[in-house]
């Protein structure tokens, strides 16, 4: 069983910064491709970022420009680095990972999340 715990949320003033990470841990196989969820209050989770293993990476339109992504494969981890934050950034944010099985098996996970709140 894999987990996925993300940290780093937290409360900041418009045009500050933050940085999230996620880290897998458990039985871990082989991890593919992971990203960076988040869903507002009354909203749809929406994607904000993701990254292939071969670093591969696609951004939502809104976070262009402001936030980057990025893995680490020794530690089996995924960050987002936030820029210029804004109170419309203010969501909770949640780490995916596709864990590969076999060749023919994947299983997504999830993390519980972690709020951020942009507000001055």
């Amino acid at each position: 069983q894999v987990q996925l715990v993300e940290s780093g949320g937290g409360l900041v003033k418009p045009g500050g910064s933050l940085r999230l990470s996620c880290a897998a841990s458990g039985s871990i196989f082989v991890i593919g491709d992971m990203g960076w969820y988040r869903q507002a209050p009354g909203k749809q989770r929406e994607l904000v970022a993701t990254i292939t293993r071969s670093g591969f990476t696609n951004y939502a339109d809104s976070v262009k420009g402001r936030f980057t992504i990025s893995r680490d494969f020794a530690k089996n981890a995924v960050y987002l680095e936030m820029n210029t934050l804004s109170p419309e950034d203010t969501a909770d944010y949640y780490c995916k990972a596709v864990v590969i099985i076999t060749p023919a098996r994947s299983l997504e996970v999830w993390g519980q999340g972690t709020l951020v709140t942009v507000s001055s």
